[in-house]
C-alpha cells in the first residue's frame, strides 16, 4: 500500500501551525501572570492563581463549551467578532485559540515556579540603582529563570501538538482546515484505517520526543556551561 504523505503532512503541518501559535500567546499571557502573581501572598492572588491553573484540571469538552459561549456565533465576544468579520467557530483559528486556553497553565506553573526560585534581594538591589520594574524582569528574573520558563514552553508545545476535546468542540475535524494530527488519528481509527493511524500516532511521537530532547540537550549544555 502506498504511504499517503499529504494523509500526514497536513494535519502536521496544521498542528504545528496551532501549536506554535499558542505557546506564543499563552508565553506572552502567562508571564504576564506569573511575574505579577509571583511575590504575592494574598486571598486574591491565591483565586486568581486557581483560574489560571483551572484549564489544567477540567475536561477538555468543559473548556470548548466554555469557549463556545465566549466566542461562539451567540457568545459575549463572538458576536463583536462576527460584526468586525471574525468567526472563529468552525476554523483554524478557533483551534488556536483552544490550544491556547488548553497550554497556558503549563507555562504559567512552570513560569511561576522558576521566578518564585529568584532571589528577591537581587531584584530589591536592582531596584535600589534605579532600574525599572520593566528592566528588572528583563535583565535579573528571566534569566535566572529561563530553564524553568524554558522547559514549561516545550510542555506546552507538545500539550498543543496533542490537543484534542477543546478543539474538536470549537473547531470541528474538517480534513484539510481544522483537522490536527489528534483529531486525524481519531478519524483514521473511527474509519477502521488502522495502517493510518499507526503511522499518525508514530509520527506525532516522534515530534514530541524530539523537541522533549531537543529541549533537554539543550538546557543541560547551557547548565554546564555556566
Amino acid at each position: 500500500m502506498d504511504f499517503d504523505w499529504h494523509a500526514v503532512l497536513t494535519p502536521l503541518g496544521l498542528s504545528l501551525r496551532v501549536a506554535g501559535l499558542a505557546t506564543l500567546i499563552s508565553f506572552l499571557a502567562a508571564m504576564l501572570a506569573a511575574w505579577l502573581l509571583a511575590r504575592k501572598r494574598s486571598a486574591l492572588p491565591a483565586f486568581v492563581d486557581a483560574c489560571c491553573t483551572l484549564p489544567l484540571v477540567l475536561p477538555p469538552t468543559v473548556l470548548g463549551y466554555y469557549l463556545i459561549l465566549l466566542v461562539g456565533r451567540r457568545g459575549v465576544a463572538g458576536q463583536w467578532l462576527n460584526e468586525v468579520g471574525i468567526n472563529l467557530i468552525f476554523s483554524w483559528q478557533g483551534a488556536v485559540v483552544a490550544a491556547t486556553v488548553v497550554v497556558f497553565p503549563l507555562i504559567y506553573k512552570s513560569a511561576r515556579a522558576a521566578l518564585e526560585q529568584v532571589n528577591p534581594h537581587l531584584e530589591n538591589a536592582a531596584r535600589t540603582l534605579g532600574a525599572s520594574e520593566w528592566r528588572i524582569f528583563i535583565s535579573v528574573s528571566l534569566p535566572l529563570a529561563w530553564r524553568g520558563v524554558f522547559a514549561g514552553l516545550m510542555l506546552a508545545f507538545a500539550r498543543g501538538m496533542g490537543e484534542f476535546g477543546a478543539t474538536l468542540m470549537i473547531a470541528g475535524n474538517i480534513p484539510g482546515k481544522t483537522q490536527t494530527l489528534a483529531l486525524a488519528i481519531y478519524d483514521a481509527f473511527q474509519s477502521g484505517n488502522d495502517l493510518r493511524a499507526t503511522r499518525l500516532v508514530l509520527v506525532t511521537s516522534l515530534v514530541c520526543i524530539v523537541l522533549l530532547t531537543a529541549a533537554e540537550c539543550l538546557t543541560s549544555r547551557y547548565g554546564k556551561n555556566k
